[in-house]
């Protein structure tokens, strides 16, 4: 049954919280400087930068490094096995430079948190860790910060609350002054038989329509020149709410508001509507790149993981953007070595990247995460085999970048310029309207600016160029 209205905590919940960041903020032993490390996606990003926010409210500035900071708190991502472990290693690095910086605090957030029993791991094997929450109480930051210092005692909090709660009114510490993300949503509902999402973030829930315009609104006047919506399957946006908006729908209002570029991330393949395709083309400020998650091309293995579309299915939806929008970018994400993968199945990923033509991929070699049902599969694997697959794979997708990219040389694009090289302070690199990296030579003054550039050359990820004024 839908509801009637987004979740949103109550008002009194959010006074509260912040009521909480300015009576931590009057301490006199609480630490002053911080770090967030942060590890995974896009999502995860803006949830530092909402930490960062309520940080600063509390009375702290950001530290020169981690090993000068007297707080540091680690954002962590359990989509992929080496993402926890990289995280959890860092952690541990931490116990050494306790033990000279005594007064130091540690915490731990975020999806690797908001798997079962990992709160009593952490209090079992991590002493040194002073503070510990998942992702459905990110809100309460400021509460268990201040009693973690007040107390002198550990706290973990993990909330099991998979229907979720949308906070509102965050203070937000954006790491760009001209590039932000919004999020429209929250959690999901595809349960894919690999991933772990639906388990740490809960089930889909779309932010009420009027306060993502008013946002993206705000964020127009402070001058900022790119946005990027947010949420784990935006396609799904409003699904759960009766008589809100399509994302769609959504996505044609905030392209009235006039923000430079509009982008988004991510979108699940079953969900992409001719509606959807139809803004895109008629757009004045949504770019023409899509990030459009095939996963496999295989369509036994497709059903395995539960991805509810087939092959021919994607292959139509990619015909049907490219007729409407014959520039587009498309980039995907794939996995090899998924529990039962031959090599015929191998080979039909293979010849999909090759009949698609991405611009790039993002290509992974499956890794089991405890919970989900494709961890409980037989057929798993060889490490050695998937090795050996990702490799081709990527050999494949490495050449088709470079033919694709080779297409640009000649064409003028507008670069959106992000910063200089460290190598080179001449030398200037941002984004084009298809989401991929330019460089050319400038000054630092163009940073901010959406410039135009003549592409000259493509390498295997970027492109160069030079700048031009176009009449």
């Amino acid at each position: 049954m839908k509801r009637t209205q987004a979740i949103e905590l109550p008002e009194e919940e959010i006074a509260q919280q912040k009521e909480w960041m300015r009576e931590f903020a009057a301490l006199e032993n609480r630490p002053h400087t911080y770090c967030v490390v942060t590890y995974g996606c896009q999502m995860n990003a803006h949830d530092s930068e909402t930490l960062e926010g309520m940080l600063a409210q509390m009375g702290m500035t950001p530290a020169e490094s981690r090993e000068k900071a007297d707080f540091v708190i680690f954002n962590t991502c359990c989509v992929r096995d080496n993402a926890q472990r990289r995280a959890l290693g860092n952690v541990v690095w931490l116990k050494e430079l306790k033990k000279t910086h005594p007064e130091l605090m540690v915490a731990v957030c975020g999806c690797m948190m908001q798997q079962p029993g990992m709160g009593e791991q952490i209090l079992r094997q991590y002493p040194f860790v002073d503070l510990a929450f998942g992702t459905h109480n990110l809100y309460r930051f400021a509460q268990l910060m201040l009693k973690a210092v007040q107390s002198r005692r550990r706290v973990v909090e993990v909330i099991d609350d998979d229907e979720g709660s949308i906070p509102e009114d965050l203070p937000v510490r954006r790491s760009s002054p001209y590039h932000a993300y919004i999020t429209i949503m929250y959690g999901c509902n595809n349960f894919c038989s690999y991933c772990i999402v639906p388990y740490v973030r809960g089930r889909e829930r779309s932010r009420a329509s009027a306060r993502i315009l008013e946002e993206a609104r705000g964020l127009k006047a402070e001058g900022v020149k790119e946005i990027m919506l947010l949420g784990q399957n935006v396609n799904s946006y409003g699904l759960d709410v009766e008589g809100e908006l399509s994302f769609a729908q959504l996505l044609a209002e905030l392209d009235k508001i006039g923000i430079e570029r509009i982008r988004f991330m991510t979108s699940h393949p079953k969900d992409i509507s001719d509606e959807l395709i139809d803004v895109m083309a008629s757009s004045e400020h949504i770019c023409h790149a899509l990030h459009l998650p095939v996963q496999h091309g295989s369509n036994r293995i497709l059903q395995s993981m539960n991805r509810r579309y087939t092959r021919e299915r994607y292959l139509e939806r990619v015909e049907a953007i490219r007729k409407k929008v014959p520039d587009i970018s498309l980039t995907t994400d794939l996995i090899v070595g998924y529990p039962g993968e031959t090599d015929d199945d191998f080979e039909d990923t293979c010849s999909l990247v090759k009949q698609v033509g991405y611009d790039s991929a993002f290509t992974f070699i499956y890794s089991p995460r405890v919970g989900t049902r494709a961890a409980d599969m037989e057929g798993q694997i060889p490490e050695e085999v998937s090795s050996q697959r990702i490799q081709k794979l990527i050999a494949i997708q490495k050449d088709i970048t470079h033919e694709r990219y080779a297409q640009y040389i000649g064409q003028v694009h507008h670069v959106l310029v992000e910063e200089a090289s460290r190598r080179d302070e001449n030398q200037m690199a941002g984004k084009n309207e298809y989401n991929i990296t330019v460089n050319f030579p400038g000054s630092k003054e163009l940073i901010g600016q959406i410039v135009s550039v003549r592409i000259t050359s493509a390498g295997e990820s970027t492109l160069r160029g030079e700048q031009i004024e176009e009449k």
